[in-house]
């Protein structure tokens, strides 16, 4: 396209930028899993009580990935605003928002796993008693507040990466198989999420392919970076001409 010119210059570093952007939030997100699930087991809330109380160093680690998570996630947000907002700047700015509300239900989530480790210790303090409110308020907190919170959690995050893998599809900024794979990823994601707040159990191979979009393009931005259409008056302007020799 004629209107179209390689970035250079300071400009050129955003999509890179943003492409360690998802890199950061993904490789975050499967670090808290694997810790969260090393730290807490498939057994009952006592027993994840009972384990929590004698070492919770792992499970303090997760919860500090999973606010580490938080914030990438709106780095991310607003580096897709400051990369995509030229193509429609109303459908940026809810996408936005939507990642925002991801990022602090995320947050949320994390105050909720952290409240375990004193309950823990109060658990077996009082003898590990069967029955107990301890059990009732530590399946809230990890049943309730977690696995019901990562569901609405989704919610934002599918609702959201419909828009931004649009606007990427839309802009021609990097190949287009690339968001639509995004696009099919979180349609059946969000499809999932919509199943499991009607009450049915569904497996979490139905999200499974966000992993390896969210790898994809990752890994292609901070690479490759986009081809962005640049208006011609600002074309013009010399952080956006090609360096001498290209």
């Amino acid at each position: 396209m004629d209107d179209e010119v390689w970035a250079t210059g300071p400009v050129k570093y955003a999509p890179r930028l943003l492409g360690a952007a998802f890199l950061f939030v993904i490789l975050t997100s499967l670090s808290c899993g694997i810790l969260l699930n090393s730290a807490t087991g498939t057994g009952s809330t006592s027993a994840l009580l009972a384990g929590l109380s004698k070492d919770p160093a792992l499970f303090r680690l997760a919860i500090l990935g999973g606010m580490l998570n938080s914030t990438g996630i709106v780095v991310l947000a607003v580096l897709l605003y400051a990369v995509l907002k030229q193509q429609n700047q109303l459908v940026a700015r809810i996408a936005l928002g939507l990642w925002v509300a991801e990022a602090i239900f995320y947050a949320i989530i994390q105050l909720g796993l952290l409240a375990l480790i004193p309950l823990s210790a109060e658990f077996v303090g009082a003898g590990a008693p069967a029955g107990s409110y301890y059990q009732t308020l530590g399946d809230f907190l990890y049943n309730g507040i977690f696995n019901q919170g990562m569901t609405i959690h989704m919610w934002f995050y599918c609702v959201g990466g419909l828009l931004w893998y649009y606007l990427f599809f839309r802009s021609n900024y990097i190949p287009r198989i690339i968001p639509l794979f995004g696009l099919l990823a979180v349609a059946l994601g969000l499809g999932s999420v919509v199943f499991q707040l009607l009450g049915y159990e569904i497996s979490i191979l139905f999200s499974l392919p966000i992993l390896p979009f969210e790898i994809a393009i990752g890994t292609w931005l901070l690479i490759k970076g986009t081809r962005m259409a640049i208006p011609p008056d600002v074309a013009s302007a010399s952080v956006f001409k090609p360096d001498a020799g290209d």
